[in-house]
């Protein structure tokens, strides 16, 4: 795979992440390999705010507007919980939202809030969803990953 990355181009982003936000995300979306059907989801925390890709949207023609501001904390505290509806789940984080005329954030958006990372990327790669995507889905990625599966299916399971 060839990088699409251009310096030149970024650049003019070293003052704006969600600016950067935007140009990255058109760069993973035009990959068709990482991407499957315009899907995915970016974002970046921007002090307590996490700038979400929005439902309905494709990363690789995402602008600005395209992008959830949701307050950080609230998302957070939704992670701690034991439990979480999806009704309540998009309630809750369309409530959090500082401005209402952006489009419902993802519902990854609780995810992309615990990764201590300010930018996010989370694709559907065609490869892997080939795999899992499959009756016996769950062994050929224990074959493919190995120890490194059964480490993180341990973790869950805690």
């Amino acid at each position: 795979m060839t990088s699409l990355f251009d310096d030149e181009i970024a650049a003019q982003y070293e003052n704006d992440p969600l600016g950067m936000r935007v140009y990255t995300s058109q760069l993973l979306g035009q990959e068709k390999s990482l991407v499957l059907h315009g899907g995915g989801n970016t974002s970046v925390k921007i002090d307590n705010t996490l700038y979400v890709k929005g439902s309905g949207w494709n990363l690789d023609t995402i602008e600005k507007g395209g992008f959830s501001p949701v307050n950080l904390d609230v998302l957070l505290e939704m992670a701690t919980r034991e439990s979480l509806s999806d009704t309540q789940m998009v309630a809750e984080q369309r409530a959090a939202m500082s401005d209402q005329s952006f489009p419902n954030p993802s519902i990854e958006a609780i995810l992309h809030a615990i990764i201590p990372y300010a930018f996010v990327d989370h694709t559907h790669a065609d490869a892997v969803v080939t795999l899992t995507n499959t009756p016996n889905g769950k062994a050929l990625i224990q074959k493919l990953y190995g120890d490194k599966f059964n480490e993180l299916s341990e973790g869950e399971q805690q």
